[in-house]
């Protein structure tokens, strides 16, 4: 079993900042890639940022620049830095980890960007 828990969501302006952590426990011996993905209502889910093991990061277009990813591979965690937020960055952020070609999903945190 995996678990992952997540934290940090919540509502703020246009143009601040949040910072959203994730901690993986349980079986997580070989995490390859920890990550973030969203969902906002009506759309379907899109990938915000991930990392792997050995630091490579890819980021959602709609992101790139704004958000930074990192990871404690000491700590099995995983944490977006979420800056100049937009309205449109309004979602359900969801938390995951790849072990062994197996996705696990964390229970979701809403983050709402709205003055």
């Amino acid at each position: 079993q995996v678990q992952l828990v997540e934290s940090g969501g919540g509502l703020v302006q246009p143009g601040g900042s949040l910072r959203l952590s994730c901690a993986a426990s349980g079986s997580i011996f070989g995490i390859n890639v920890m990550g973030w993905y969203r969902q906002a209502p009506g759309n379907q889910r899109e990938l915000v940022a991930k990392i792997t093991s050995g630091g490579t990061i890819n980021y959602g277009d709609s992101v790139k620049g704004r958000f930074a990813i990192s990871r404690d591979n000491a700590k099995n965690t995983v944490d977006l830095q979420m800056n100049s937020l937009k309205p449109e960055d309004t979602a359900v952020y969801y938390c995951y980890v790849e072990i062994l070609f197996r996705v696990y999903w964390g229970q979701g945190t809403q983050v709402t960007v709205s003055s």
